[in-house]
Order: structure tokens, then sequence, then C-alpha cells
């Protein structure tokens, strides 16, 4: 049960950053590199968007 728990919560924050991600003024290879990252890596992939990644009215990447 537990891990059903923290799956929904990982995927709930993964849709999260990867729609900040598209709707960010971030480049079009950044967006893609940044989502495969969250994609690929789920946890550590949105723990460095948090701290890394494009926001919704400017580039970090």
């Amino acid at each position: 049960m537990e891990y059903g728990l923290f799956g929904l919560l990982v995927l709930i924050a993964d849709i999260y950053a990867i729609y900040q991600i598209f709707t960010s003024r971030a480049s079009g290879l950044a967006k893609v590199l940044w989502t495969l990252g969250v994609i690929i890596f789920p946890v550590v992939g949105f723990i460095v968007w948090l701290i890394a990644g494009p926001r919704g009215g400017s580039v970090h990447a």
C-alpha cells in the first residue's frame, strides 16, 4: 500500500513538472531534454527540475 501511494505521488509530481516544462519559455530542445529526464528518472529528474528546471516566465536550462 505504501509503495502504491508513493508511486501515485511521484506520478502526480512528474505530470506537474512536465506541464510546467511545456508551458515555460525554454527552447524546444530544452523542453524535450527536461521532459526525457523527468520521464527516465522520475524521482531524481523531478528533484533536479525543482532546483534547476525551466519555469513559466524564464529559462534556466
